[in-house]
């Protein structure tokens, strides 16, 4: 049977959604996101890496261009910095020079131009011909296994080369080792620094035939040749555990979850599994478009965070928490659709806490990075506390919440001298403390979820330490010294990348975050209708950020950013304000206008499943704005009816009279009653039932 055949076997499946996810969906552009063979959540992300090092190669690939030095284990997906990319395959035939490479001179490397014009790539499933060698490379997984299938020429010189030298972006190889045991398996690991300052990834590597030999190459040996002689078509396949544990972790991890060599069940396996996850949400439109950005926007918050942990682990350990990114919308949505995960993914980030004192910023394969401003971790384990998740210690998931956001470091001990960090004292102070006070009003929430009133008290009030930086002559956030006095010269519309009072913003989108106390940030503007008008004018105003400003500044719509986290929340402020409909007008534009089937489809990084989760809740109809809230406020449902399984069943959204002009929810009923909140919370979500919107071109005032 025709090998790419059996592995569309995906299409038989019925009712298989995988079928409308597009990977390269991101690829262009500055997406960043991850291509090639995985299952949901998984430790490994099998796919290829290019030459190239740069921003718009965090992955390891670009649709731009189609060099290839190997088909390495892990990759990051749509992050804004560079890293991992470990253990790297490259099939090769004979002779070649062992390094990475320049695309200038092909002999310079074992690299190869990839056939793009052939190449596939379906969930769970990644083939490209490799045009040097005449080889075709074929890839799949599972959740700790890499599985590869290499279809030779004629030759007796063909050879698998497992590359330890090379990784991605920032990542730097410390230290290797490769042992021969037996004629066909290999283990090691792999020690580098980078993002990660210091990770480690062991392995083991089993082929399907016996190698004629093994032999080290390269600088210190970093480049491992298994030599074969092969006949024309012939496949010779290759499985790699990773263990971040041991050697035997590895073998074990191997063993159990992959102990055939039937290649084809495992991309049937593989696909399975993302058809389970991605069928939790049935949409329904006419446009098959919809359904492609939908279902692949979907796939993309099921990357991360990954397992961290070996099969006989007591308990599933995550890595890969882009918190500054996902606790706006990647987590909120985890809770509805991934609830058996949160407990484990909660106790992940308490085991952080308990080993460096305090709750992770971004923790990566075993390190903080410190990456990005504020406490994100805060608001996702509040948010589980509020939500109520069996399987976390509550005090003690309390305790790790209240000693983060009284730790001092990262600007901490400023902020409880001054009642704010001054800008003269520490870069990015208006981002670092705006974080922190919504950070504080997710502490408050827990608190007064465990009746802690005096908790509750304390990080209320310390929520509302962005007032310091309100200028009322400005109308805008604006850095403050130790003084006293606003810094000089102001321009709202300036942005100075990571050197400035904000991050990655500037005033015009900084004003704004302020999602757990809208009342307070109405109060400063002196009223609720000068609130309105300062926002109204957020999108009308010209798209230029200035000289230096962050590329992270995208998705422009007037000043709004959509490009980047820290306004994501903004355009369902006009919900909270009263004014639903003009929250329905944005969302319903960013949601068709921002967001294409297309490898150029985002208008930003994906950040880990963060640009990808806003699409899937704003178009299933709502969004979580306030941390630990447990409510999701209103905006436009883009599909006629969703189908979400969740404890308590299905629950079914149908959105009657919608259509590109009918925009506007006119009314809703919950169950078969009238519902009047401008949300809906958590518990009804996820008791499943009926939630009806009934649609009409013309607003509700």
């Amino acid at each position: 049977m025709n090998h790419l055949a059996e592995c569309e076997a995906w299409k038989a499946i019925p009712g298989g959604v995988t079928q409308y996810v597009d990977p390269k969906i991101g690829s262009g552009g500055h997406g960043h996101v991850f291509v090639g063979a995985n299952v949901p959540f998984s430790m490994v992300q099998l796919g290829p890496t290019s030459i190239p090092t740069d921003w718009d190669w965090c992955s390891g690939y670009h649709d731009s261009d189609n060099t290839v030095i190997g088909f390495s284990h892990t990759h990051l997906s749509g992050t804004g910095a560079g890293d991992l990319g470990d253990i790297t395959v490259m099939p090769v035939i004979g002779d070649v020079t062992y390094a990475r490479g320049k695309a200038s001179d092909q002999t310079s490397g074992l690299w190869s131009y990839a056939d793009r014009s052939k190449e596939i790539t379906h969930p769970g499933y990644y083939s490209v011909p490799l045009l040097r060698y005449n080889v075709l490379a074929e890839l799949t997984a599972t959740k700790r296994v890499g599985f590869h299938r290499y279809t030779f020429p004629d030759s007796q010189e063909a050879a698998i080369v497992i590359d330890l030298e090379n990784g991605i972006g920032s990542d730097q190889v410390r230290e290797v080792s490769m042992t021969v045991e037996g004629t066909d398996m290999v283990v090691g690991y792999r020690r580098s620094t980078g993002w990660a300052s210091d990770q480690y990834v062991y392995f083991a590597a089993q082929f399907s035939k016996p190698f004629t030999s093994f032999d080290l190459h390269g600088n210190s040996g970093r480049y491992g040749r298994a030599s074969f002689s092969t006949e024309k078509g012939e496949q010779i396949l290759l499985k790699i555990a990773l263990s971040p544990v041991s050697v035997e972790g590895a073998k074990k991890n191997l063993l159990a979850e992959l102990a055939e060599w039937d290649f084809d069940k495992t991309v049937a396996a593989a696909n399975l599994a993302w058809n389970e996850e991605l069928g939790k949400v049935r949409i329904h439109t006419a446009s098959k478009s919809y359904l492609r950005i939908f279902y692949t926007a979907l796939y993309h918050t099921m990357v991360a965070p990954s397992i961290y942990s070996d099969v006989n682990s007591s308990n599933t350990a995550y890595t890969t928490f882009s918190l500054w990114d996902t606790y706006r919308a990647a987590m909120p949505l985890m809770t509805i659709l991934h609830p058996d995960r949160m407990p484990d993914i909660i106790n992940s980030m308490l085991d952080v806490y308990d080993k460096q004192g305090r709750l992770p910023v971004w923790h990566l394969w075993g390190n903080e990075t410190d990456c990005m401003v504020g406490n994100p971790a805060i608001p996702v384990v509040a948010d589980a506390i509020v939500k109520g998740f069996k399987g976390i210690d509550m005090e003690r998931a309390f305790t790790a919440i209240k000693m983060t956001a009284n730790h001092d470091g990262r600007g901490g001990s400023l902020r409880k001298q001054y009642g704010y960090i001054p800008c003269d004292l520490f870069q990015e102070a208006i981002a670092y403390d705006m974080e922190y006070a919504i950070a504080d009003a997710a502490v408050a929430a827990a608190a007064n979820h465990l009746g802690k009133d005096d908790d509750y008290r304390l990080f209320t009030e310390r929520s509302h330490s962005y007032r310091n930086y309100f200028d009322e002559s400005t109308g805008f956030v604006r850095g403050k010294d130790s003084n006293g006095n606003w810094r000089t010269p102001f321009d709202p519309f300036a942005s100075q990348h990571r050197a400035d009072d904000y991050c990655e913003g500037n005033a015009w989108q900084y004003t704004w975050l302020v999602p757990h106390d809208i009342s307070g940030l109405s109060e400063c503007f002196g009223g609720r209708d000068k609130c309105i008008e300062k926002l109204d004018s957020l999108f009308v105003l010209s798209e230029i950020v200035g000289a230096g400003g962050s590329p992270d500044i995208s998705g422009l719509i007037g000043q709004y950013a959509h490009g980047n986290e820290p306004g994501h929340h903004i355009l369902y402020l006009y919900s909270m304000l009263g004014q639903p409909w003009k929250t329905a007008a944005r969302v319903r534009e960013v949601l068709t206008s921002l967001y294409h089937a297309a490898p150029d489809g985002l208008c930003g990084n994906e950040d880990v499943g963060q640009m990808s989760a806003w699409y899937v809740l704003s178009a299933l109809g709502f969004y979580q704005v306030e941390p630990a809230s447990a409510r999701y406020w209103f905006g436009t449902p883009l599909f006629d009816r969703v189908e979400i399984t969740v404890p308590g069943g299905k629950l079914v959204l149908i959105a009657k009279n919608n259509s590109i002009l009918n925009k506007y929810i006119r009314k809703i009923t919950l169950n078969g009653c009238e519902y009047t909140k401008p949300y809906i919370l958590y518990t009804d979500i996820m008791a499943g039932g009926e939630l009806v919107f009934e649609m009409g071109a013309t607003p509700k005032q």
